[in-house]
């Protein structure tokens, strides 16, 4: 479906703040508003270039009235803690992850809007095959992050059915980007790792050597998002945890590609425990066919040539 005004809920996010300005580009500046928590608040372009309010998803009514404000129709809903934070604040998670979403899901019913909802490959457990793991299969995670996202997927597939809301979300890999630091997130070593190269600064690497993830550029992240929710409902069979697959690497694999540009480059493992005992239970690659055959999804980097951009575009920004 093709919206007229949007939401961005946590617009200053990673990924937010970067979807926001491409939502914006495809949209107009006056069609999507920024929404941010109090402490987190659009800046410069992000700020300049549309409206923006404080949308807190905890706050139903608040997330209700900016709907009318700006005759919102469709949702992106990027409210959530990352992997590693939510192990340590688990409550919270579940606060603004699930009972969130119920106040967005409540609101959409109401207003006939659609609403976006990223899911993750943290969705998957340690039962879920590893290696090219299905649209359809087991999802028993154990971290609350995980557990969140499976009810994510549930509850928004809930409301699609029973009450006709336009849910629709991808299960997002790693996500690397130059633009926005990582905010606690499994996957976070392949942005950090950059930032080391750039600044001739040695690599201390938490995840351990031979450990795959399934990791994705920003660029094909945002087509993700956005293609998604303006594909054809008619085509579409599933609509919420969509597989999708860019590249998928190991530390080693990642600090191979750097050193072809930067050879004197230098990595060494410290290994957590937290965030290899997350990366541990997650698949290695997921099969994406699902989303190629329904909407066409098809991603632009692999892992060569984003390593080349990432580098040119953090060489701009930090050097």
């Amino acid at each position: 479906m093709i919206m007229k005004n949007i939401l961005v809920i946590g617009s200053t996010g990673q990924i937010g703040s970067e979807l926001t300005r491409e939502l914006r580009k495809r949209y107009g500046g006056d069609h999507v508003v920024a929404g941010y928590i109090p402490g987190a608040e659009p800046t410069g372009e992000l700020r300049d270039g549309g409206p923006s309010a404080i949308a807190d998803v905890t706050n139903g009514q608040q997330i209700a009235d900016i709907v009318k404000n700006y005759d919102i129709d469709g949702i992106y809903n990027l409210a959530a803690l990352l992997s590693v934070v939510a192990e340590r604040k688990p409550l919270l998670a579940w606060r603004i992850g699930i009972d969130g979403l119920l106040n967005i899901l409540e609101v959409a019913r109401e207003h006939q809007c659609a609403v976006f909802t990223p899911s993750s490959i943290g969705s998957f457990g340690p039962e879920t095959p590893r290696m090219m793991t299905p649209q359809d299969t087991i999802q028993r995670p154990r971290t609350i992050y995980g557990v969140s996202k499976v009810t994510t997927e549930l509850l928004s597939d809930y409301y699609h059915h029973k009450y006709g809301v336009d849910t629709r979300s991808v299960r997002f890999p790693g996500i690397i980007s130059y633009m926005t630091p990582p905010g606690g997130g499994t996957t976070d070593y392949a942005v950090d790792i950059f930032y080391s190269a750039v600044r001739g600064e040695k690599f201390v690497c938490p995840i351990k050597e031979g450990t795959f993830m399934d990791m994705m550029y920003m660029p094909d992240a945002l087509h993700a998002a956005i293609s998604l929710m303006e594909a054809d409902p008619t085509r579409l069979i599933h609509h919420n945890g969509f597989n999708v697959a860019s590249m998928s690497f190991a530390p080693e694999n990642i600090f191979a590609e750097i050193k072809k540009f930067k050879p004197e480059f230098e990595m060494e493992y410290d290994v957590d425990p937290l965030k290899q005992a997350i990366a541990d239970s997650w698949p290695d690659r997921l099969d994406d066919s699902a989303a190629r055959s329904e909407w066409d999804w098809q991603p632009k980097y692999d892992i060569t040539a984003m390593t080349k951009d990432m580098l040119e575009q953090l060489s701009k920004r930090l050097l």
